[in-house]
């Protein structure tokens, strides 16, 4: 995926989840931020960020916050990314879901199923298929965790996925890292262990467990590879 208008600035502050605000050639701009997460790791006063700026004169805001340099690794924020680059890369098959062994026949973004509604729905000649996305911005010491806040609807997404792949679907939950070269993922037990012993749960009861990295760059993020999961 390609962003449009990229710019280069300097954080500054964040007012609330919403608003930043950053220096751009020696100005300071309102930027919408596309990530409620804390990121507290990440938006560090005076890190250099990358900036989508807008063409619509309508918005509040003239620029999105895309990205953040953290040392000598380039993250993507974006919150609505990860969905779109899993769609991508199904679509062009660099990702190979294990157990799909059809051809894929129907995919669509977003589909209801009980109380929830799932990031991504397949269809093949024998089987049908939910997706559910995560997007994972949280590194220590090359190891990515999610989440980075409590996330009781994460939890729910999950329990739901468990009654998809009882019900015959088969089931998916994919972390979409959001940087490159790290060692594995696993659940941020620390910060909200209910949803950690949703997945482990889950994993046990036929959901599979994925989680892929990115080639992440100012203005462009793919798909890379594989990361190992350990839960």
């Amino acid at each position: 995926m390609k962003y449009k208008n990229i710019v280069k600035g300097t954080f500054l502050e964040r007012p609330n989840r919403f608003i930043s605000y950053c220096k751009v050639d020696n100005n300071i701009e309102k930027v919408h931020v596309k990530n409620t997460g804390k990121c507290k790791e990440l938006l560090i006063p005076n890190c250099i960020v990358y900036l989508e700026e807008s063409d619509n004169p309508n918005r509040k805001t003239k620029y999105s916050l895309i990205a953040v340099q953290k040392n000598d690794r380039l993250i993507n924020m974006d919150s609505q990314v990860p969905n779109k680059v899993i769609y991508e890369g199904l679509i062009n098959k660099k990702i190979i879901l294990p157990e799909l062994n059809e051809e894929i026949i129907y995919i669509k973004p977003e589909k209801t199923y009980g109380n929830s509604r799932f990031d991504i729905y397949i269809e093949t000649e024998n089987k049908k298929v939910f997706i559910e996305i995560k997007g994972v911005t949280l590194e220590e010491n090359d190891i990515v965790m999610f989440p980075d806040a409590k996330t009781e609807r994460g939890v729910k997404h999950i329990n739901e996925l468990i009654k998809a792949s009882e019900d015959g679907y088969l089931s998916y939950i994919i972390f979409v890292i959001q940087m490159s070269d790290v060692k594995y993922f696993t659940p941020n037990d620390k910060m909200h262990k209910e949803l950690g012993d949703a997945l482990r749960h889950a994993k046990r009861n036929g959901v599979n467990i994925l989680a892929y990295d990115c080639n992440v760059t100012s203005d462009t993020i793919e798909i890379k590879d594989e990361v190992k999961v350990i839960l």
